[in-house]
């Protein structure tokens, strides 16, 4: 038997947390703890549980079948935060919410946390955020506790963990001008599959992720009251291969249409680079990396870092692209001279660039930069150092600056969501989760994004990146928003932003500032105002 959530929202009980649960065998239980229980629970119980609940052994990652489900439930509890010195009432909804089949059969659930000021009287002008990370299968923790959300992790002003380990208010959230929802796709956070008779093709594929999650979107809208709200997206990674995907297929199976999309660190979006184009794309990457580890010449070091990279773009557009497109027919003498000019911006060795054909790989380069000071430089932000068993070798033993994450992340988010959140629950929290295989065909996310955009003249786009992230390359990225719009027709709707951090730039407590502040600016630059109309 399965039985809708129906929690009352005006309750408050600060700070105790009301609770309103499903699941699939009836049964009312007590608590000894502080939560006040107002509904009877429905998850899926341990008498159901070997369907709903099977061990998964791949990677290390089980879901034991004693360890209850949480399908439709809810968790509310009250708070305040100061924001811009502006003090902030907010409600905080952290639950699940199911995943139909077409028979109405619930075949996942999917955790979310879901934060809402409460001083406003009327919010259908109140802005919607709608957040996710990326992977494919990491949690929607990042942005969420680190980056937007009301709450973030103590780390250190430069993104390093300390001790103890805890979370702490956020001054800079953008819960003053929008309320969030931060999502956990499947097989992530505390969202599962709910049977080993689900195929796992109906969630894990570029096109099957934008097709369920459309769908869940749309019915938390609607159950929240929020169709009449400006809408935005917001992804990270690989979420911003998701968000892209997304806009288009709102707009086209729910007719939700969007503000705006955020794509932070984004992912070539299917938009082809592969060649000569992929190859040179690094290089002002590089060159940052190696400007922060004053690897670079004298004359280099000591000019502006936006010069410096202003410089790098046109030499890798007008010269070194063209090269390459060369391959072997390139002279030997203009093959020295590019080799010289690459190791010259990178910081290798010319003898280097010329064993790898002048297309130096990152991982390569994450290993040789500071080969000479026996450290690696990390792949998700250049700026973290590592220390690997041998100097020898083409690529490093670990990214330091993701383990150095997880390091701080993992213990925040579950400390955050059980004790201050009042999430109750056995199962373990996924970082990261098994979404193997991922089908990655047919990724033409960018055009989805583009078509969107075309369709609606309310829809803008921003992208944030980190001059240091070797993942996600920030210079890639432009290269997208270009190709993006080939005929700039939507340029005007389109916005860049780069920051003096990495992959997660919000991670820097100068970037923090900065980065929200320019999310803030971007919602309100794209909620137009009352009246006007959506057309050319």
């Amino acid at each position: 038997m399965y039985l809708k959530d129906t929690q009352s929202r005006n309750t408050k009980y600060p700070p105790e947390i009301k609770k309103t649960m499903n699941y699939f065998s009836l049964g009312h239980f007590k608590k000894t703890s502080f939560f006040l229980i107002i509904l009877f629970a429905v998850m899926i119980s341990s008498s159901h549980a070997q369907d709903a609940m099977q061990e998964d052994k791949k990677d290390g990652q089980t879901n034991p079948a004693h360890i209850n489900v949480f399908i439709d439930t809810a968790f509310v509890s009250t708070h305040e935060v100061s924001i811009k010195g502006q003090k902030i009432s907010y409600r905080a909804t952290t639950g699940n919410q199911p995943v139909w089949n077409e028979d109405g059969k619930p075949i996942a659930s999917l955790q979310y946390t879901f934060y809402e000021r409460t001083d406003i009287e009327n919010d259908e002008r109140r802005p919607l955020l709608i957040s996710f990370n990326g992977g494919p299968g990491s949690a929607s923790v990042w942005m969420h506790i680190g980056y937007t959300g009301p709450r973030k992790i103590k780390i250190s002003d430069e993104g390093y963990p300390i001790q103890p380990y805890g979370i702490e208010d956020n001054p800079h959230s953008v819960l003053d001008v929008a309320d969030i929802v931060y999502v956990n796709p499947v097989n992530t956070g505390f969202s599962r599959i709910l049977s080993e008779d689900v195929k796992r093709e109906h969630f894990f594929g570029v096109q099957a992720d934008i097709d369920y999650l459309a769908d869940w979107i749309s019915t938390f809208v609607s159950r929240h009251d929020r169709w009449r709200s400006p809408k935005f997206l917001i992804g990270e990674s690989y979420g911003t291969t998701r968000v892209s995907g997304l806009a288009n297929e709102l707009q086209n199976s729910q007719w939700m249409f969007l503000n705006g999309v955020i794509l932070v660190s984004p992912t070539g979006l299917g938009i082809d680079r592969d060649g000569p184009v992929g190859d040179a794309l690094t290089l002002p990457y590089f060159t940052a990396t190696a400007w922060y580890h004053n690897a670079l010449s004298s004359k280099l070091q000591q000019m502006q870092f936006d010069s410096l990279l202003a410089q790098v773009e046109e030499f890798t557009v007008q010269e070194f692209i063209p090269v390459l497109a060369q391959g072997g027919s390139v002279s030997n003498q203009r093959k020295n001279e590019i080799a010289q000019q690459v190791a010259y911006y990178s910081g290798l060795s010319k003898q280097a660039v010329l064993d790898h054909n002048l297309r130096v790989p990152t991982s390569f380069f994450w290993k040789e930069l500071l080969r000479d000071r026996e450290m690696t430089v990390g792949r998700l932000d250049s700026r973290y150092r590592g220390q690997d068993a041998e100097n020898a070798g083409e690529r490093y033993d670990y990214d330091p600056a993701l383990s150095s994450w997880l390091h701080a992340f993992t213990p925040a988010i579950n400390y955050y969501l059980r004790n201050d959140l009042g999430y109750e629950t056995d199962l373990k929290y996924w970082m990261f989760g098994d979404v193997r295989p991922w089908d990655r065909s047919g990724n033409n996310t960018g055009e989805n994004l583009r078509s969107a955009m075309a369709q609606n003249p309310f829809l803008h786009v921003m992208v944030q990146s980190g001059y240091f992230d070797g993942g996600t390359p920030y210079f890639d990225a432009k290269y997208t928003m270009w190709n993006l719009d080939k005929a700039g027709k939507l340029q005007d709707r389109m916005r860049f932003h780069g920051y003096g951090s990495g992959h997660m730039m919000y991670l820097r407590s100068q970037d923090i500032v900065i980065s929200n502040e320019d999310i803030r600016q971007f919602i309100k630059d794209a909620v137009p105002e009352a009246g006007t109309p959506a057309k050319y």
